[in-house]
């Protein structure tokens, strides 16, 4: 497997709608599970590899233990809770700025693995806000987008 250059904003591909993903993923995915995992990431989106497709890794807990990686195919966020939290979010394509974002506590997904077999879960706590931010890049949305205009100012002062 490969470990792939990551972009980096102002990029215009990470504010780019990602199209519906048909094709064969499994080494795309792989691809990017070694990308996200040597970047010391949690997760990944297809964006952020210059791949403009519906696809995001994320393993949300193998900082804290044994790894459990996952792949998400064209997902889609049917249901957010309306209990929210506030807290720090990083991104690969934002390095070395953390940034208090608002999301649901909570969130029901549906998806397709590798194989295209169709899944929903609801997840909840670090994993629920970590598949609003990686299903957020393949919306074209970044962390920067949740920000008021002057807390953005002074971020994107940060990263330049």
């Amino acid at each position: 497997m490969a470990v792939l250059p990551i972009l980096r904003w102002p990029d215009k591909r990470l504010t780019t709608v990602c199209s519906a993903n048909i094709a064969d993923v499994a080494a795309l995915a792989a691809d990017m599970l070694d990308t996200m995992y040597a970047a010391q990431g949690r997760g990944l989106a297809a964006p952020q590899i210059g791949s403009l497709t519906r696809l995001f890794v994320m393993d949300a807990t193998w900082k804290a233990g044994t790894p459990a990686p996952q792949v998400f195919v064209n997902p889609e966020i049917l249901w957010r809770s309306a209990e929210t939290a506030v807290g720090p979010e990083g991104c690969l394509s934002l390095p070395e700025i953390t940034l208090d974002i608002s999301r649901a506590t909570s969130v029901k997904l549906r998806w397709q693995d590798v194989q295209m077999a169709v899944h929903e879960q609801t997840f909840t706590g670090f994993a629920a806000i970590c598949i609003q931010h990686e299903y957020d890049h393949l919306n074209g949305v970044l962390t920067l987008d949740h920000l008021d205009p002057a807390a953005r100012t002074t971020a994107e002062k940060a990263l330049l």
